[in-house]
């Protein structure tokens, strides 16, 4: 059997590695070595990130919650907790959309909750 080289497929396989890294700073972005780990860690880091990023956002919206139910004259858990008694099924994302787009309708449903805790 004849022996093949590789050289076009080693080629193309170098450049895909260096073309993912494109932009890194210093050898990480030039030599393939460090290019080819710097890869590995930008991968790892990106799929740490894509769970984190759900983690910021929801952080993000119970502190917008938060203080709208200051201005309410009610915490943030006696709301939550309210939420649940009383049957509002929206989650923290949609409560906080309408907590800064429409404070009336947030007003009725704080009312709502207060009436369900007591």
């Amino acid at each position: 059997m004849p022996r093949t080289k590789k050289s076009t497929a080693h080629r193309k396989a170098r450049k895909r590695v260096l073309k993912a890294v494109k932009g890194h700073r210093a050898s990480a972005g030039r030599l393939y070595r460090l290019a080819r780990e710097a890869a590995v860690r930008a991968g790892n880091n990106a799929r740490i990130d894509r769970k984190r990023k759900k983690r910021d956002f929801r952080g993000l919206w119970i502190i917008r919650l938060s203080a709208a139910c200051k201005e309410r004259d009610i915490r943030y858990s006696q709301f939550i907790d309210g939420c649940k008694k009383a049957g509002i099924a929206l989650n923290r994302k949609m409560l906080s959309e309408i907590a800064i787009a429409d404070p009336i309708g947030f007003d009725a449903i704080t009312e709502q909750v207060k009436a369900a805790i007591g």
